[in-house]
C-alpha cells in the first residue's frame, strides 16, 4: 500500500518535509502529555526512518496523515505488531495528531482507515489498541472505531517508567463486528 485516502486524510509514506512538524509535534507537552518523556530532534527523525522502514518491508505500520485539503502534515496513524514485552499479543492500532489537528474527528477517521486495512487486507482476527488509562480522548477514538474494553486486560506498561503513564488499557475489535459493550 503506497497510500490510502478518505473523505479528508490522506495516509501516506513519510517525506523530509514530515520531519520539522513531527518533531515539534513531539515536543509539545499536550500531544506528550500521556507519553513518557520528550524526544530529541535526533530522536525523532529516528522514529520517522523505523516507521518509514517498517512500511517499506511489510507494506504496513505507521503512515503520516496529511489533510488533503491543505496538504498539511497532521501527524500519524496506523497498525503496528504489539511489542515483545506486553503481556499480549496481536497488531496494534494507533495515531497520534499535532494538537492543531484536534477535535476534528481525523484521529477516529484515520484510525477507521487503518483498521479497514487491517481486516481487509491483512484479514485480521482482532485488532487491538492500548494506552494509558487516564487517556481520555484516545479512548474515545477506540470507542468511536467500535472497539471495547475488558478490564481484565488492563495492565502495567512494562516499556514505561514506573508512574502515573504505566496504568494501561486494551480495547480490541474482533473481525467482523463489535465486542460486548464496555464494562
Amino acid at each position: 500500500m503506497s497510500e490510502m485516502r478518505t473523505e479528508r486524510l490522506l495516509l501516506r509514506a513519510w517525506r523530509e518535509t514530515d520531519l520539522a512538524p513531527w518533531a515539534a509535534m513531539n515536543t509539545d507537552p499536550e500531544v506528550r502529555r500521556y507519553l513518557p518523556g520528550i524526544p530529541t530532534r535526533e530522536q525523532s527523525d529516528a522514529t520517522v526512518a523505523r516507521f518509514q522502514a517498517e512500511i517499506d518491508r511489510r507494506g504496513w505500520g505507521w503512515w503520516a496523515v496529511e489533510v488533503v485539503r491543505t496538504g498539511e502534515f497532521i501527524g500519524f496513524t496506523g497498525l503496528d505488531p504489539v511489542e515483545d514485552a506486553m503481556p499480549f499479543t496481536g497488531v496494534e492500532a494507533g495515531w497520534r495528531l499535532a494538537r492543531s489537528a484536534w477535535g476534528h474527528g481525523y484521529a477516529t477517521e484515520a484510525a477507521r482507515a487503518a483498521v479497514a486495512f487491517g481486516f481487509g487486507s491483512l484479514a485480521l482476527p482482532e485488532i487491538l489498541a492500548v494506552t494509558t488509562a487516564a487517556n481520555l480522548r484516545s479512548r474515545a477514538v477506540m470507542r468511536r472505531i467500535g472497539m471495547s474494553r475488558d478490564p481484565a486486560d488492563d495492565f502495567d506498561d512494562p516499556t514505561v517508567p514506573p508512574g502515573p503513564l504505566r496504568p494501561s488499557v486494551v480495547y480490541r475489535l474482533p473481525r467482523g463486528g463489535q465486542r460486548p459493550v464496555e464494562r
